[in-house]
């Protein structure tokens, strides 16, 4: 019994042998995948802010993959950012950010003030205060995301965070 052959034309193979080498010799020779990026949804906001005029509430959860960086930047505004899961490395590169653990109506406890030049590993249940002077910049060194929420009371149409060039 003759079994049937499968022919592919020379051209068909020269195209499986250039995707595969595309998969293949990037990391064969030490090229890394693309840098993992933060994401960012507004959950809610209001440009209602009784007794803040021109300013506007926002609440967002940030998911800062594992390997990623946020790029040093201030915010517009004050804002409260909670770890909610994962751990944050968390630099203070002007001004400072008091760090506190707990709920806020028990009597939270401040855990420390980062000040400029020094680093924080923020947890999950812990919570920042940083002010439009604070610039800073955070990273995710773990193996899991970390999660954040934030409140944030913003310059109408500002954006939620705005880069710093320290250079």
């Amino acid at each position: 019994m003759n079994r049937p052959t499968l022919r592919l034309p020379l051209s068909a193979l020269a195209v499986v042998a250039v995707v595969a080498m595309a998969i293949i010799l990037p990391t064969a020779f030490g090229a890394s995948a693309p840098t993992p990026a933060p994401s960012r949804v507004a959950m809610a906001q209001t440009e209602g802010v009784q007794g803040a005029p021109g300013r506007t509430m926002v609440l967002s959860k940030v998911t800062v993959p594992a390997g990623a960086k946020l790029a040093v930047h201030h915010h517009l505004g004050t804002q409260i950012s909670r770890v909610v899961s994962g751990t944050l490395s968390y630099t203070v590169r002007q001004g400072k950010a008091e760090l506190f653990e707990g709920e806020s109506d028990e009597e939270p406890r401040l855990v420390r003030v980062i000040t400029a030049g020094k680093t924080a590993q923020i947890r999950a249940g812990q919570w920042l205060v940083e002010q439009p002077s604070d610039i800073h910049q955070a990273a995710n060194r773990g193996s899991s995301p970390v999660v954040i929420y934030l409140a944030t009371l913003l310059k109408d149409g500002a954006a939620p965070s705005t880069p710093v060039d320290l250079h």
